[in-house]
């Protein structure tokens, strides 16, 4: 079986970014057609519309294929928000993510926060483990903060 071999290659990606979670600009892996389906059960708005999340799913890597869309203020000199995507890595994302266990927050020492239910790959034993990922955005700077527990 193939799954072994690709197992093992996931685990040569992931074994230098194993809790390196973060917040990239959006490249490939924003593209609509990643947006996992259906489509209201996988996107929410926060902030009276000015936040959306989204989870994204590439198909690839198959141990780290999904992404969280966050598309917030500041907003740029034409008036289109920032785009990032929380990630493992750049260009690895989870193993999975359970959108419906999404909950947000507000802190306003950091902003909008939140917190939903991941997978991740666990190189060490060629395993997954599941994993609470909180996110923090501040709006009035872009800045967002990842954490793995």
């Amino acid at each position: 079986m193939i799954v072994k071999p690709a197992l093992t290659a996931a685990a040569l990606c992931f074994a230098s970014v194993a809790a390196a979670q973060e917040a990239y600009e959006c490249e490939w892996q924003a593209r609509a057609d990643s947006i996992v389906e259906p489509w209201e059960n996988n996107t929410r708005t926060f902030a009276n519309g000015d936040v959306r999340l989204a989870l994204l799913d590439t198909i690839e890597p198959a141990a780290g294929a999904f992404h969280i869309l966050v598309l917030s203020p500041p907003y740029d000199e034409v008036g289109g928000r920032q785009c990032r995507t929380v990630s493992m890595a750049e260009g690895i994302g989870f193993s999975g993510a359970d959108f419906s266990s999404l909950e947000a927050s507000y802190d306003p020492a950091v902003g909008l926060v939140f917190e939903i239910n991941v997978r991740r790959f666990l190189p060490d034993s060629d395993s997954f483990g599941g994993a609470r990922l909180t996110f923090t955005l501040n709006q009035a700077t872009g800045h967002i903060g990842a954490t793995l527990q």
